[in-house]
């Protein structure tokens, strides 16, 4: 029996790869065949991909940055992108193709509508990306890792949750050591690309604690490259014990370790929070498109898990409070962690991979055009 062949397509962030990943390192285990396409932005994120995975790089690009020259390429190189992809597809035919967002994910997704092969998409976040947007109704299925998910009428979506990578389910509720009297660890995460906004607030508020609570603290701070100086030298004026990094291949194990996490809500950040089971303050993105991460928070806040602070109302002394306010209170810091694990769906991998065979068997040409 030939070895069945999944296309996955992502690109751009880590909230797309992530999950990408995590579908490849399930589908491989299964037996099948897995060609990743992406563009050079989502190529950065593939070291964690096993080494098995195929990786191609297609022509891509975004209206969302450059000037009006790189804006006005943006369709041939896409148009080229798409193409490429549909001659590989017609010589090495995929059983399906699943697209994760991004505008990477436009060439696969646009060469198996052409070619009506097996397609579905996967969307992290409450409201649908403008990609998946697109197609969502030229696929078999939407993957829904928040519900519910806004979804343009006559699509069909499934509630599957986020899938999270292998480290991150090593550490699925890992037993929580509540704040005390002792080395406690903050972990500062603002997405892939880190946040400037938590650069330019968090310091400041974690510095002003109570002195004998600041003296047991450990922060984790994920800082852009051109902040990360200005955030390690205040945090070293100030005595405080933290390691700033532009991006942290450790995070499950950080996350495990932590006390509290101050975080963006983005969707892959959600489901890992869920996964291993954190207290956490979220910050959502306030630019971020149909506000998806007050969206992707809305369920660890209500379940208790996460106190939510809009970007707008971010500030030192109102972030030093409710931080103050988990780590002084350790009964209800074990609480958020429990309801933390309460929303979670450490089996989405499995659900995504259900669905992604269903999908496969749907060969014989009935998917949708």
């Amino acid at each position: 029996m030939p070895q069945k062949l999944l296309m996955i397509a992502a690109g751009g962030t880590g909230g797309h790869m992530f999950p990408a990943q995590a579908l490849a390192e399930a589908m491989l285990k299964r037996g099948w065949r897995v060609k990743l396409s992406t563009d050079a932005r989502g190529a950065r994120y593939t070291g964690g991909f096993p080494h098995s995975t195929e990786i191609t790089e297609v022509s891509s690009a975004t209206f969302a940055r450059g000037g009006l020259l790189s804006r006005a390429l943006v369709l041939p190189k896409l148009a080229a992108g798409l193409l490429g992809t549909a001659w590989s597809m017609q010589r090495d035919r995929p059983d399906v193709v699943v697209g994760f967002g991004g505008y990477p994910s436009i060439p696969a997704l646009g060469a198996a509508t052409m070619l009506g092969l097996p397609r579905m998409i996967h969307e992290q976040n409450g409201v649908l990306g403008r990609v998946n947007r697109i197609f969502a109704k030229r696929v078999a299925q939407v993957a829904c890792g928040v519900w519910p998910t806004d979804l343009p009428e006559g699509a069909q979506g499934v509630p599957v949750g986020n899938p999270v990578r292998a480290a991150v389910l090593a550490r699925a509720g890992a037993p929580y050591i509540p704040p005390g009297d002792y080395p406690m660890s903050i972990l500062v995460i603002g997405g892939s690309q880190g946040a400037r906004i938590l650069s330019d607030v968090v310091p400041g508020a974690i510095a002003a604690l109570p002195p004998d609570m600041l003296r047991n603290i450990r922060v984790s701070h994920q800082a852009r490259d051109e902040d990360g100086a200005r955030v390690a030298a205040f945090y070293a004026e100030q005595d405080i014990d933290a390691d700033v990094r532009p991006f942290f291949t450790d995070v499950p194990a950080r996350l495990s370790e932590a006390q509290l996490v101050i975080s963006r809500a983005g969707a892959s950040t959600i489901a890992d929070l869920t996964v291993i089971g954190r207290p956490a303050i979220l910050i959502p993105y306030a630019a971020a498109a149909g506000d998806h991460q007050t969206a992707n928070a809305r369920g660890l806040v209500e379940a208790g898990a996460a106190i939510l602070i809009p970007e707008k109302r971010l500030d030192v002394s109102s972030l030093t409070a409710q931080i103050a306010a988990v780590l002084t209170n350790p009964g209800a810091a074990v609480q958020m962690s429990a309801a933390a694990l309460g929303v979670g769906m450490p089996d989405a991998t499995e659900r995504l991979v259900a669905l992604v065979e269903e999908t496969a068997e749907t060969r014989t040409g009935k998917e949708r055009t």
